[in-house]
């Protein structure tokens, strides 16, 4: 169930490039967990790019090819989980209702979807503001049942998502899905590669994640213009609330220096959309993973320099452990903390 992304990038503007920043200081890799990870293997598939941890206490992951899987609470490393359900298409980011404890899944190709305990999967929405879902990425609900949600590129689909970084125009919205409507209204447009979302404590502001320009944003829910949290040395993809005012962020590679000397050269970006993706600037293998506070202030950092564990897309602390979902990894990945 996929659409055809185009295989021609738009022309864009020419952007100032930038110099990655070292991981220094904040940064610095002093504690390297994170090429020691538990792993606990997908049945089926691989890409577990999202985490997280139900209502009872169960690991919930899901693969490319639609299954999703639940380990049960506090399972050993290499334990099989069962089959929850499928979702047809490729979930991405799941969160807990914590209404009912269902789960509410970003799926790439189907749009927003709801799994409940006994694994029946529901449509909620796949249009919003009058236009449909193209990359529906990864999500955050408030107490109320209302979901904020990110529909990454209005061009590109998760089988392309490179092409909309080299296009590099803001192509992503942020969206609102309200239990009992059919589509999802507009929260904030102009955003480039919309990711990871998380809610602040009281709700007044959601967390966003641009993966493009290596930001997370903060975006009033009250109305207000979205200011710059933090910019990061990496680029950020799924974030996690712990719940006390505090976030973890997955940061699936550092950033790569020739994708950001190409942002003044609109036509070799143009020109490089074409070639095989084995010679597109490619993702470093370095695992990476940070918890910030709500003015952006840097806490904590875990690093895997060897990239035993590569690509970390999710991450989720449940206690005194903290859960990795990858993009490329078989396996679900566990830390202790």
């Amino acid at each position: 169930m996929t659409r055809r992304s185009p295989r021609l990038i738009r022309s864009s503007p020419a952007r100032p490039a930038t110099v990655p920043p070292p991981l220094t200081g904040a940064w610095a890799p002093d504690d390297t967990r994170l090429d020691a990870v538990d792993r606990f293997p997908l049945p089926t598939g691989r890409g577990p790019e999202d985490v997280v941890v139900d209502a009872a206490g169960r690991l919930v992951a899901g693969g490319e090819d639609g299954a999703v899987w639940r380990w049960p609470a506090d399972p050993e490393p290499g334990q099989r989980p069962e089959p929850l359900a499928d979702t047809g298409g490729r979930p991405l980011g799941i969160e807990v209702d914590p209404r009912d404890g269902s789960l509410i899944v970003c799926d790439a190709w189907r749009g927003l979807l709801r799994i409940s305990g006994d694994g029946a999967v529901t449509l909620l929405c796949d249009r919003a503001a009058g236009r449909p879902l193209v990359f529906c990425n990864n999500a955050a609900v408030l107490r109320d049942g209302t979901v904020l949600f990110t529909d990454s590129s209005d061009r590109y689909g998760v089988d392309a998502w490179k092409r909309d970084l080299l296009e590099h125009r803001p192509n992503g919205r942020l969206l609102a899905w309200r239990p009992g409507d059919r589509d999802a209204e507009l929260v904030a447009d102009g955003l480039y590669f919309p990711n990871g979302v998380a809610v602040t404590p009281d709700e007044s502001a959601v967390l966003v994640a641009e993966t493009a320009t290596h930001l997370v944003l903060r975006i009033p829910l009250g109305g207000g213009e979205p200011a710059v949290l933090i910019d990061l040395p990496a680029y950020p993809d799924n974030l996690a609330s712990v719940g006390d005012g505090t976030y973890w962020v997955a940061l699936p590679s550092p950033r790569v220096p020739i994708e950001e000397r190409l942002l003044p050269h609109p036509r070799i970006r143009r020109f490089a959309s074409l070639l095989p993706d084995r010679v597109l600037p490619q993702p470093r293998r370095y695992g990476l993973v940070a918890r910030i506070d709500g003015e952006g202030k840097v806490l904590r950092t875990l690093h895997g320099p060897v990239g035993s564990y590569r690509m970390i897309t999710g991450v989720r602390q449940h206690g005194d452990q903290l859960w990795l979902g990858s993009l490329h990894e078989a396996t679900v990945g566990r830390v202790p903390l």
